[in-house]
């Protein structure tokens, strides 16, 4: 093991036999190129072979289900740690107030500028409203919980249910409630700590091992997408998705630029440490599947366990920056096709209100299945616009979900960095070795085995 070369109680194992070995670590193509390569042969598989490139889509339904598997445990875990270590549990309210505040300006940020670019660009003037709405088949079977329904989804009936079903805001919130019993119990609690402890490092190292797998995941998934859409789709409604990736680099360069200026977020070792997390969500449109990557970058970087195992999953339902800005982008589009069709023009006072319900409606996103085009069809219908437009977007919404999401997931991984900043909890010399032949060391100085290997694999 290549931890064992940093064990002072080891002297059989010199410099020399470290630097022997190091020529073999470097020949190994790092996991995000491999990624890389992944989605370029699957969209290049996907265009010249669509059926292939159908048919080869169970390869991300299998990497998919081998991350959701990890999401309890390690949320729950990662959780419960994070809170029973901590003797103060006045700061974990404080940091959840925290989390919260800046959850919301971030979002409401990202709805200002969806809205801009929405009505300079104006990608739906002209577009006839000519889908089918029964093409919109179950989404319209679901509907946005209200606030009061949100917050009772909020606390599970069954702990099992809600690991079941991948929930995991209500996972979130037995993981505190447990934490926060098992810190008040103390020195009686400690075997149940341990275990936790154990069980968040064995479940970090488990993704280390699917992630391997993770190349043909996202390449069967960019296959699939390719060879589904076709390249017409990008001719039909290319206007309305250049437009939402355009705001989207706005957001990106503008709102978290400013935001990692503020907190003097070191930029290089940042884009870094999420680039495959990132790239994973871009590839599946999945979330869920950079969740425990994403997780396991923030904590190599310097941010404390415990702000990474609250704040990121809670971000999954609360932070969703990508997701806001494309529901404030999708909602007046289609308001401007309606325009062009029936000429009732929606002014900026009535685009504004429908901001404003997004911003309560979608928040009740969790366990609601296809939640962005359910929060957009419930939109629609309370300003009047007809639900077909949403028949219209689905067409080319995977293309757009790829960049909504992993705009969330990176929101979400700045956000920890920034609630770490504001705890005064960063640690900048762990983020300095980030990468580097040295982080295995400091990983096994704190007890980190898990890390340390992956990180001596990366380094």
């Amino acid at each position: 093991m290549v931890l064992s070369s940093f064990d002072p109680e080891q002297p059989s194992l010199t410099h020399s036999t470290v630097d022997a070995v190091t020529p073999k670590k470097r020949r190994r193509i790092a996991l995000t190129t491999q990624i890389m390569i992944g989605l370029v042969v699957g969209g290049v598989l996907g265009w010249l072979f669509p059926k292939t490139g159908l048919s080869v889509f169970f390869l991300r339904d299998i990497f998919l289900n081998l991350i959701k598997s990890v999401i309890a445990p390690l949320v729950f875990a990662s959780i419960v740690v994070g809170i029973a270590s901590e003797a103060d549990l006045k700061k974990v309210g404080r940091m959840g107030v925290k989390a919260l505040l800046y959850f919301e300006i971030v979002t409401t940020l990202a709805l200002v500028i969806g809205l801009t670019v929405v009505n300079v660009v104006r990608p739906g003037a002209g577009v006839v409203l000519n889908g089918k709405a029964g093409e919109l088949g179950s989404i319209a079977q679901n509907h946005p919980k209200s606030l009061i329904e949100t917050i009772v989804h909020i606390f599970p009936s069954s702990i099992a249910k809600a690991a079941v079903e991948g929930d995991v805001l209500q996972i979130v919130a037995f993981a505190v409630l447990f934490g926060i019993a098992v810190s008040l119990l103390g020195q009686k609690a400690r075997p149940v700590l341990v275990f936790c402890e154990s069980l968040s490092q064995v479940m970090f190292r488990f993704t280390d091992l699917i992630m391997r797998f993770a190349p043909f995941g996202v390449g069967a998934a960019m296959a699939h997408t390719i060879a589904q859409q076709g390249p017409g789709v990008l001719i039909n409604l290319g206007l309305l998705i250049l437009s939402l990736y355009l705001a989207l680099l706005v957001f990106v360069v503008v709102v978290m630029g400013s935001v990692a200026w503020i907190i003097r977020l070191p930029v290089k070792v940042f884009l870094k440490a999420v680039r495959e997390p990132f790239t994973i969500a871009f590839a599946t449109t999945s979330s869920e599947s950079a969740l425990p990557k994403a997780m396991e970058a923030m904590e190599r970087i310097g941010v404390p366990r415990r702000i990474v195992s609250f704040v990121m999953p809670t971000g999954y339902s609360f932070n969703l920056d990508g997701t806001t800005l494309y529901l404030a982008m999708a909602s007046v589009f289609v308001a401007q096709a309606y325009e062009s069709t029936s000429h009732v023009h929606m002014g900026i006072g009535t685009q504004i209100m429908m901001m404003l319900t997004l911003m309560i409606t979608s928040k009740g996103v969790a366990a609601v299945p296809r939640a962005s085009l359910v929060i957009l069809l419930a939109t629609l219908g309370s300003f009047g616009l007809p639900a077909v437009g949403v028949a219209v977007i689905l067409g080319v919404d995977e293309l757009m979900d790829m960049a909504r999401t992993s705009v969330n997931v990176l929101g979400n991984c700045l956000a920890t960095v920034v609630i770490a900043r504001w705890e005064g909890e960063f640690d900048d010399r762990r983020a300095a070795l980030y990468g580097t032949p040295d982080e295995p060391r400091l990983d096994s100085e704190h007890g980190d085995d898990a890390f340390a290997e992956v990180a001596a694999e990366g380094a």
